[in-house]
């Protein structure tokens, strides 16, 4: 398994950069286009592996962009920013059960309610989740993914909002960071998470599970 990922400090400057942070749709489109045009099949998206998550901190926004192949950093536009990308292997490689890691994710944690609770209750066909229900839902998606959470925090975020290319709907996935520590229980099955991405709106801006080795202490 080969996995890529490419760090890109966007210059507030930047006139796209700006655009682009306001818009999860656009943001989609413009780190697509960093790869080539004739992908086969029709989920380009997920045939490149393509996940990212963009983040706001003390020190800027940064956006993180992990992908199955190298993208091409030439086709960012001019000023749009500094990036630089690494292969992700010596990581995937270092996990083994029993490794205590930290981990970070945005996901749109929700659930699906069958029909007839939905006509009971009154409720849309996807319900986002919120506070303990939320927690407990990455708590199930963690197990599944080969980690046994020690510690978790969760941050509500902006939701992921743009509007569609084509058939012009708009997008509104409500989103969480989870953040904490836990250790590896199936290296294997965390491997294949850290490349499919978790839960959904994978396409704007959810599901990018980012771990690093955790140092007791450090």
């Amino acid at each position: 398994m080969n996995l890529w990922l490419t760090r890109i400090l966007p210059d507030p400057r930047s006139r796209d950069a700006r655009r682009e942070h306001a818009s999860a749709v656009d943001l989609h489109h413009r780190l697509m286009s960093l790869f080539e045009d004739d992908v086969p099949g029709t989920e380009p998206r997920r045939h490149l592996g393509v996940l990212f998550r963009a983040e706001t901190g003390g020190t800027g926004s940064q956006i993180l962009l992990q992908s199955a192949r190298p993208p091409d950093l030439r086709r960012l536009p001019a000023g749009y920013g500094q990036a630089v990308t690494r292969p992700l292997t010596p990581l995937l490689d270092a996990l083994r059960p029993g490794l205590s890691v930290q981990y970070r994710i945005a996901a749109n944690p929700i659930r699906k309610p069958g029909r007839t609770t939905r006509e009971l209750h009154g409720l849309s066909a996807v319900v986002p989740l919120h506070g303990a229900a939320a927690d407990d839902w990455w708590t199930r998606q963690a197990e599944a993914s080969g980690l046994r959470l020690h510690g978790l925090r969760s941050t509500p975020l902006d939701p992921a909002r743009g509007i569609r290319r084509g058939d012009l709907r708009r997008i509104n996935h409500s989103r969480i960071l989870f953040e904490g520590t836990a250790a590896v229980t199936d290296a294997g099955a965390l491997r294949v998470r850290l490349a499919e991405g978790i839960g959904k709106g994978k396409a704007y801006g959810c599901g990018l599970l980012s771990v690093a080795p955790h140092r007791q202490g450090g």
